[in-house]
């Protein structure tokens, strides 16, 4: 029973905020950090889902700004939120695919593979590193 009851808890955790529970979810790694990240209008949402220690927001925000950042194709003007769920303000309008603002937040290059569909998890995967 108790172990019933923690695989619902956790499975909780990556659910989202209620502001973007019913958005689809695509899962990013990127250096050793992994999020689940979601998109509403000109908002993103990043959860970091994986055990990590991070007290503070510094080592997580450019990895989660990055994950936003792939999964909307759009630069970040701010990231918000703490180590656990960052809220990043997008730079362009998705619906028109027009760029509103042509700086980024990231100031360090990366690279990322598109590893596809995983129908069994119901997300998205990329994996980016540094280079």
């Amino acid at each position: 029973m108790i172990r019933v009851l923690a695989f619902f808890l956790l499975a909780a955790c990556s659910g989202g905020t209620p502001y973007f529970r019913d958005q689809p979810a695509t899962r990013v790694a990127v250096n050793g950090s992994i999020f689940d990240v979601r998109v509403r209008n000109e908002l993103a949402e990043a959860v970091r889902v994986n055990p990590q220690y991070a007290p503070r927001l510094g080592p997580i925000r450019d990895r989660a700004a990055l994950a936003m950042a792939q999964v909307s194709g759009c630069p970040l003007l701010d990231v918000l939120g703490d180590a656990a769920v960052t809220v990043g303000v997008l730079g362009c309008d998705r619906e028109l695919g027009e760029k509103l603002i042509l700086g980024a937040l990231l100031r360090r290059p990366y690279e990322c593979v598109d590893y596809g569909y995983y129908e069994d998890y119901g997300y998205q995967v990329f994996e980016c590193t540094p280079y």
